[in-house]
């Protein structure tokens, strides 16, 4: 079985074709970083609008680099939500166009169900059931995963993400876009300790987050009369402490409420390599494991979506057979059922 992917959730054009038998034969991915920078987050029109632009040359590249014609595959997917609602439409138009012209099923993907698979793809993939923690800038959840379709929340965050508030802190900071990784790469050369930072809901009992106290904590003591630019750095280094201390707690209560021995964290933040260590360390000690996917697909990529869309082919999922376009901004995962 091959399957061509495609994601335009948000900012980055992914595609990619994943066999059964071989895995990943090739994939192309562009990023709008560039085209956001200037505007310091995502601009949706403009991110629609470059979509429309590149995504028929990145699949004839990508099919081009697999060795294969349109007529060689046998299902497209692609990222139906959630995400921005004139990006998903690009991606879904010209998925649905081309299924119909080549006869082919059409796969309707749900974007953090693409994350949350991803880790499948590793050398040592876990087995199921198992807890997952979706932690990017959109999403911070934690799933009882059982089976591909088959998934229960745990805990969510309340108000911002993980994600975002790490982007939010950036430009506290001065930082440019995407804050994110340049606040992880400052936090790396600052010493944690000098800020006494809130962990917002640690001690709550359950299992949700919330990180918008955080950042505001943040922009107190920016605007404080004490501030020093000088301090930037552990400043940094604190925020990033509290989010990844809130993370992991969370992560490690929902393995031993749901006893299980297996934690997948997929999602951009899931590259951080602070939180990386503390998860390492904290499961290792419950006797559990910790997967991740390959750092090239903790962001926004085809691979996961034709993964995704391949697994739920392969446990028997039908596609609608009339080729309308659906697509849903705001899509809980929670929805999703087992393929039938």
């Amino acid at each position: 079985m091959r399957v061509l992917g495609i994601e335009t959730s948000c900012d980055e054009t992914g595609v990619a074709v994943f066999e059964r038998q071989r895995g990943v034969l090739a994939q192309t991915l562009h990023t709008q970083v560039d085209l956001h920078a200037v505007y310091g987050g995502v601009v949706p029109e403009l991110a629609s609008r470059d979509h429309i632009r590149l995504l028929p040359a990145l699949i004839r590249q990508t099919l081009r680099e697999a060795g294969l014609e349109v007529a060689d595959l046998d299902a497209i997917a692609y990222t139906a939500g959630p995400g921005l609602a004139g990006a998903l439409l690009v991606g879904a138009s010209v998925a649905e166009a081309m299924a119909l012209a080549a006869g082919l099923p059409a796969v309707a993907v749900h974007h953090l169900e693409g994350h949350l698979l991803s880790p499948l793809l590793s050398d040592a993939p876990p087995a199921f059931p198992f807890i997952a923690l979706l932690v990017s800038g959109g999403h911070t959840q934690l799933m009882r995963v059982a089976d591909v379709g088959d998934y229960e929340l745990l805990g969510e965050t309340l108000d911002d993400a993980a994600g975002e508030a790490f982007d939010k802190t950036a430009k506290v900071l001065g930082l440019s876009y995407p804050g994110g990784p340049q606040l992880a790469a400052l936090a790396a050369h600052g010493e944690a300790g000098r800020f006494r930072l809130p962990r917002p809901m640690l001690h709550s009992g359950d299992l949700n987050f919330s990180f918008s106290g955080l950042k505001t904590a943040v922009l107190n003591v920016v605007s404080s009369p004490d501030w020093r630019s000088e301090y930037r750095t552990d400043l940094a280094a604190d925020f990033q402490q509290a989010v990844v201390e809130v993370l992991t707690a969370k992560a490690v209560a929902a393995l031993e409420r749901e006893r299980m021995g297996a934690l997948v964290v997929a999602g951009g933040v899931g590259a951080n390599r602070t939180l990386r260590a503390r998860l390492d360390a904290a499961v290792v000690r419950l006797g559990a494991r910790v997967h991740y996917p390959a750092p090239e697909l903790c962001t926004d990529n085809g691979v996961m979506i034709a993964f995704a869309g391949a697994q739920r082919l392969m446990r028997g999922e039908r596609p609608p057979a009339d080729p309308a376009v659906r697509v849903r901004p705001r899509w809980p995962l929670a929805e999703l059922v087992r393929p039938a």
